[in-house]
């Protein structure tokens, strides 16, 4: 007579337990629900033979996402750096810092190593499809050291406000002489896009300077750690809408790209090549990296970050899918988060393991953290060894597909690296509680102000993937 009642009660049991699983990972499953979904609306709308307009409407969603991403970019990364900084003396940040370039530098090599011996065993150039060369004399080709003097440029702004809006660029002018032959002229001109490198070089320095300056620095050092709380509040409500914007990304890319399958046909063997030297670097060299490292499972680590690689390969951007990383790893996976606010930002900008596959080590450093970025360090190579420059306009049809399993793979690289070096620097690390942050019973944690209030930050503990922080309260001195 029980039996059945013990069959009824486990049963029970078990569908609360999905039940439970389902809430505490709802964005992730929608998240990831979201990628197939824009791939099926996507290749169903191509058989209605879509117009351009159609793929901007569908579009639409997508393009106010990325733009609501990039908006808290600038004051996520400011406040996360610097109050990372703030509450580390110099000689942590600097332990930090080179546990970080190192592993850059050996991620990135192996990377290259790995693309040169898969490009030797498959030659994915095939002359028999070679459409001949374009006709790029006329085109003025930026050389390499003016490429790398840019970059050390953006590394040192002379403009901070005009850095949130532009970076440096080297421009080539051609004017007729006296008597009829082109010179070349050479100017420093200035393109869109966020100066990321030279915004995050001057917070690591702003940081540091402010860590040293003890009890007169505390109301800095309080004002960037509430804003830091507000940036990581406000990504949190962006990260429910990430799912209609994902589907709404790549279906509007499925839907604008001409003649998909000859597209697919012709470039089938880069494809391949690429997602192949992809799979090993995230599902071998990365790994054994890590394990070797740390001693701890990879895969059991990598689970924790699926939602930020779903996001990573909807927006085909590094530092669009920073957000999402600091979550992952801060909620999930319990890296400190002084860890996350100083590596993730830097890598996002200088670890670019998947670019540099088919690209050289150097010049994948300092690649944009945008979507194609990576077509940006090929023509510099292509320049650099002397091969037509004409010839990147083959890529650029596939790009948009593979760019989005670079950016995932970024992202993964950028993550464990994280990881790597808190497991290496937690012992150094302060107590928070001994340095900006004090710790209250129950576990909350206060910011001291500089006038007669405190900002009172409840946090749950966080048991349940998904969690957050709670509504923030003021409370009296």
């Amino acid at each position: 007579m029980t039996l059945p009642r013990k069959s009824s009660n486990s049963s029970s049991l078990s569908s609360n337990s999905k039940a439970k699983w389902l809430r505490q990972n709802a964005l992730l499953t929608l998240t990831i629900g979201a990628v197939f979904i824009g791939v099926l609306v996507g290749c169903v709308g191509r058989l209605g033979e879509p117009s351009a307009n159609t793929a901007r409407f569908v579009g639409f969603p997508g393009e106010l996402l990325m733009r609501m991403l990039k908006c808290v970019i600038l004051p996520l990364i400011s406040s996360s750096l610097i109050t990372g900084l703030a509450q580390l003396d110099v000689r942590q940040s600097g332990r930090m810092g080179a546990l970080a370039i190192l592993y850059y530098l050996a991620t990135t090599g192996i990377a290259v190593t790995t693309g040169i011996i898969l490009v030797i065993a498959i030659h994915p150039g095939n002359p028999a499809h070679y459409p001949g060369q374009q006709n790029t004399k006329n085109q003025p080709i930026i050389s390499m050291a003016d490429t790398l003097m840019d970059l050390i440029r953006n590394i040192f702004p002379d403009n901070l406000i005009q850095a949130t809006m532009q970076q440096t660029q080297t421009k080539i002018e051609r004017i007729n002489g006296s008597d009829g032959i082109l010179i070349e002229k050479y100017k420093l001109g200035h393109t869109d896009g966020m100066n990321i490198l030279g915004l995050i070089v001057f917070c690591i320095a702003f940081g540091i300077v402010l860590s040293q300056l003890g009890p007169r620095g505390r109301p800095m050092v309080d004002f960037f750690a509430i804003l830091d709380l507000v940036s990581m509040r406000l990504v949190f409500l962006i990260m429910w809408y990430s799912p209609i914007g994902i589907s709404s990304l790549i279906a509007s890319k499925i839907l604008s790209v001409e003649n998909l399958t000859d597209t697919a046909n012709s470039l089938a063997m880069y494809c391949l090549t690429v997602i192949i030297g992809l799979s090993i670097h995230s599902l071998i060299s990365l790994p054994l990296l890590y394990l070797f490292l740390t001693g701890k499972n990879p895969f059991v680590f990598a689970k924790g970050l699926l939602q930020a690689m779903a996001i990573a390969f909807g927006t085909a951007s590094s530092a669009a899918t920073l957000p999402a990383t600091f979550r992952c790893l801060e909620q999930n996976l319990g890296i400190d988060k002084r860890v996350t606010r100083f590596v993730l930002p830097v890598g996002a900008t200088i670890n670019m393991d998947g670019t540099a596959f088919l690209t050289a080590t150097l010049a994948s450093i300092g690649a944009a953290s945008v979507p194609h970025g990576g077509l940006v360090t090929v023509v510099v190579v292509l320049t650099a060894v002397g091969l037509p420059v004409g010839d990147v306009s083959l890529i650029v049809a596939v790009d948009w597909f593979i760019d989005r399993f670079r950016t995932a793979i970024n992202v993964l690289g950028d993550a464990y690296g994280a990881a790597i070096v808190h497991h290496h620097s937690k012992e150094y690390l302060p107590v928070e509680g001994d340095g900006l942050l004090d710790k209250q019973e129950g576990g909350s944690e206060l910011m001291a102000l500089p006038e007669n209030g405190r900002l009172l930050a409840e946090k749950e503990r966080i048991e349940e993937k998904g969690k957050y922080y709670s509504p923030l309260s003021i409370s009296p001195a």
